[in-house]
């Protein structure tokens, strides 16, 4: 991605020379400002204000250990983290991962990049991630608890209401929410459910949570293809995961009327061509992500129709109309950008966070496939957490038509933000850039409002 603009690429630079070996954070610094070129030279103040620079920066990282003891009784170390990235549209919001990944290099990248999804949902909510590398996989429910219990002993004192509500992630569901929410309420001593959404339905959690992120990137590309001239119905689906995002995603897209053909794992890919959506397999598919996040082969081994392709990606393999990323970042390269366009792949929808690489996202573009961004794509499972947050505070609880509804038109009003934006300065139809220019927009008001802090 070429930058022309002087200021853009100094402030690129300087991110790169200050966290040398922080590569996913390039990599997303480099896509959201290379698309706020036309915007910086229209609005010299932004530069005089150092906005980019402050954005780039976190408002405060947390670091600390988080020393916990086994059922076996062995004594554990991980490291545990939280990147507050810029709180200037309200409280800081944003998952914990528990993965054996987890590090400050990819917090920075993904509190970055929510700080922006979460600009867009026009919601109160600044951006912020965290977690731990602990891996929960063959863990016990005991085990787990006593981490999220040792972990939450150290984190509790830097969250609240009004201050960071983290919500789940990798490894995190609602039983591991639930596990650090009752441990801050032990400690805190007070009741104080807007701290943490994605809870639980029966204190204060909100129906449809763990679909949204899914639902939401069907309701995206329903409108997307249609600004397009296109329908969703009748489409040909690849997906990647088995994880409630995926999930989500395969359920509304087989309710709108198209066929989801794969998922994934990190042990292969399954194609079945019967669709995957069906009430009892995604029951099954519940039931695989319980026993086993590593494995979808079982998936196979119990539906006859579907293949099961060890030790691969499902990207390029079958023709599809629509390729939906929704496992981990980077996972689609230029290599399989191109295997993507040679298969006939139409539209690429970036559901899991990054999923592409900068150049895979450039070599779509240029080559006919409509990219529809992640911070603008997975932004309903935030969005719905947004709606939880409200409930906690005025002590109701929304029906899931209700809820749907509203994410519904939070959708629409992201996708038609970011087309607008794309339009309006000279993008056409590029809603990547329309995303990262209407996202930006927000943040630069809020913050040249408040001061320099």
């Amino acid at each position: 991605m070429e930058v022309k603009n002087p200021y853009i690429k100094r402030v690129i630079e300087q991110v790169k020379k200050r966290d040398p070996n922080e590569l996913l954070f390039h990599q997303t610094v480099e896509e959201v400002y290379s698309s706020l070129e036309p915007v910086i030279e229209k609005r010299p103040e932004l530069e005089k204000y150092a906005i980019l620079e402050r954005i780039a920066e976190p408002d405060r990282t947390i670091i600390f250990r988080v020393a916990w003891v086994d059922e076996a009784g062995v004594t554990n170390v991980n490291r545990g983290m939280r990147v507050q990235n810029c709180g200037a549209i309200g409280p800081y919001k944003g998952g914990f991962r528990f993965d054996p990944t987890v590090s400050l290099e990819v917090c920075k990248f993904l509190g970055f990049e929510q700080t922006f999804k979460n600009s867009l949902t026009s919601l109160a909510m600044g951006g912020a991630k965290g977690g731990a590398d602990f891996d929960p996989r063959g863990r016990s429910d005991a085990d787990i608890m006593r981490f999220c219990q040792a972990f939450m002993t150290e984190c509790y004192r830097y969250l609240g209401p009004d201050v960071d509500v983290p919500a789940g992630d990798i490894g995190v569901a609602a039983r591991e929410v639930g596990f650090m929410y009752g441990q801050y309420k032990r400690i805190r001593g007070a009741f104080e459910n807007g701290t943490f959404t994605g809870k639980g339905p029966s204190y204060g959690g909100s129906i449809l949570r763990p679909e949204a992120t899914g639902f939401g990137a069907t309701y995206y590309t329903d409108y997307m293809l249609t600004a397009l001239g296109d329908k969703l119905a009748g489409k040909t689906v690849m997906v990647s995961g088995f994880g409630n995002v995926a999930w989500g995603t395969c359920i509304k897209m087989t309710e709108m009327g198209a066929k989801v053909v794969t998922i994934s794992g990190p042990d292969g890919w399954v194609h079945d061509p019967d669709g995957v959506a069906t009430a009892e397999k995604h029951d099954f598919l519940v039931e695989m992500l319980k026993v086993d996040r590593g494995r979808v082969a079982q998936y196979a081994d119990k539906y006859p129709n579907a293949t099961f392709h060890a030790g691969e990606k499902p990207w390029g393999k079958i023709p599809v109309d629509i390729a939906m990323p929704c496992a981990t970042q980077n996972e689609i390269t230029i290599d399989e950008a191109k295997v993507l366009l040679s298969s006939g792949v139409k539209y690429l929808i970036e559901v899991s966070n990054m999923p592409c690489t900068n150049d895979a996202i450039t070599f779509c573009q240029a080559n006919g496939i409509q990219v529809a961004p992640s911070k603008a794509v997975n932004a309903g499972g935030v969005s719905t957490s947004g709606l939880e947050m409200t409930q906690n505070s005025i002590r109701l609880s929304w029906k899931a038509e209700e809820v749907d509804e509203k994410l519904r038109d939070i959708m629409k009003n992201i996708h038609d933000a970011s087309l607008a934006a794309a339009l309006g300065y000279g993008f056409g139809h590029n809603l990547v850039a329309g995303a990262n220019i209407a996202g930006f927009l927000k943040l630069a008001d809020a913050l040249l409002a408040q001061g320099v802090y």
